[in-house]
């Protein structure tokens, strides 16, 4: 079967930086960092006190107070940001065949939020008062179903919940799905909202969050003095559309899809294995066609765990070579797990667009126990490239790479 090309028409976002893409890519741009003191609830009697949240978050302006009351917060964001990617994208949805566009948007927890509330509607009224909403707020693909039915999307639509690789794979369905004839168009991304006492205090127990009281050392990815990383939430969402379907439509083309690979360590729950690490890149890198030296930069995941750092720096080495251009954007705004991969992707194509890539923020001591990398620092860098890569790595051992082009 012939392999299709697929395209990125269109971006949304809803992050700690801002409530668009454009918001977003202007904070970045200027250095902010979305982590600081929790609002969303009292963390006076929990050890971490920090967060990447989304601010004076208002979804009225795309959503109905119905259906406000009927989503979870992640919901929320995930409709958003899908309702400014289809906008940015230009489709004409009347001229579309609806069976050929889908969903395909991650989550890694999803209602949770719900989830603690109900718990405790239940435990005070009854289990049998809760809301009648509870389940459909609660279940993971449901963001997924609201971006469907809002527009009206008939093909496939899916959540692949791969915890902090969610949103990658996510992306990586949808192209796939394009590439080989089953759909023209696809969005893709993933949306989380975990800054609840609940998920915080799991995070905690495991020693997975940092408890740093100082917004600029708490999310510092490959820093010695790393401890953890810092909990974020938003949504990511791209418009991938098959490349002679957006030619022949006149749309803006943002970059390429030009590779996707996952494979698992099946080793461990939450220790990575770098030689399978490793073997993801590579297998992305074949994937797209394209040998390591043309890779310009690399998207790290870099979550600020000590292990996780270090297996990822090794891989990235051997996968790529240590001269490639490397940053992470979780020091700007936190892990925000099932939708990283997709809010990563997208900055950096926003990044190759423009020909500045942001700096790891606060990455003052590298960590001599990880493999030695061209770590952007400072205020970042200049640089014109053609290729890069976008890569995450998650709970159960999941591992994902994607490879993305400049369109001339």
């Amino acid at each position: 079967m012939e392999k299709r090309r697929v395209v990125i028409t269109g971006l949304g976002a809803v992050t700690p930086l801002g409530h668009t893409a454009r918001e977003t890519w202007e904070a970045a741009k200027a250095g902010v960092c979305g982590i600081a003191p929790i609002t969303l609830y009292d963390h006076s009697a929990q050890k971490v006190s920090l967060a990447g949240e989304v601010k004076e978050f208002d979804p009225s302006g795309v959503l109905e107070k119905k259906e406000i009351r009927r989503m979870d917060r992640f919901a929320q964001f995930a409709v958003t940001a899908a309702a400014e990617a289809m906008a940015h994208s230009g489709l004409d949805l009347e001229r579309e065949d609806r069976a050929r566009i889908g969903v395909a948007l991650s989550s890694g927890i999803g209602g949770i939020g719900t989830l603690q509330i109900s718990c405790e509607t239940g435990q005070s009224r009854g289990f049998d008062r809760v809301s009648p909403f509870f389940i459909p707020m609660v279940i993971t693909n449901l963001a997924a179903g609201h971006i469907a039915i809002r527009f009206g999307l008939h093909g496939m639509c899916i959540c692949p919940v791969a915890a902090c690789a969610g949103g990658a794979n996510a992306v990586g369905d949808a192209f796939r799905h394009i590439r080989d004839g089953y759909a023209e168009v696809m969005v893709a991304g993933g949306a989380e909202a975990s800054i609840t006492p609940l998920a915080m205090g799991g995070f905690t127990s495991m020693s997975a969050l940092t408890d740093a009281s100082d917004p600029s050392r708490a999310s510092i990815p490959f820093d010695k003095e790393r401890s953890g990383f810092v909990m974020g939430e938003g949504a990511g969402v791209l418009v991938l559309e098959e490349y002679e379907h957006a030619k022949a439509r006149g749309a803006t083309i943002l970059g390429e899809v030009a590779g996707f690979a996952t494979n698992c360590d099946a080793t461990h729950i939450t220790s990575p294995n770098r030689i399978t690490m490793e073997a993801c890149l590579r297998m992305a890198l074949e994937s797209a066609g394209v040998p390591a030296s043309e890779i310009g930069y690399v998207n790290a995941h870099g979550t600020g765990t000590a292990r996780g750092d270090e297996a990822e720096s090794f891989a990235t080495a051997a996968a790529y070579g240590s001269h490639v251009p490397v940053s992470t954007l979780k020091s700007y705004f936190g892990h925000t797990l099932g939708a990283c991969g997709a809010m990563e992707a997208w900055l950096s194509l926003m990044m190759m667009r423009d020909g500045w890539f942001s700096p790891t923020l606060n990455l003052v001591h590298p960590d001599p126990a990880c493999a030695e990398l061209d770590h952007i620092t400072g205020s970042g860098r200049n640089l014109d490239i053609s290729c890069f890569a976008s890569n995450n790595f998650a709970f159960g051992g999941v591992n994902t790479s994607l490879i993305f082009k400049r369109v001339p």
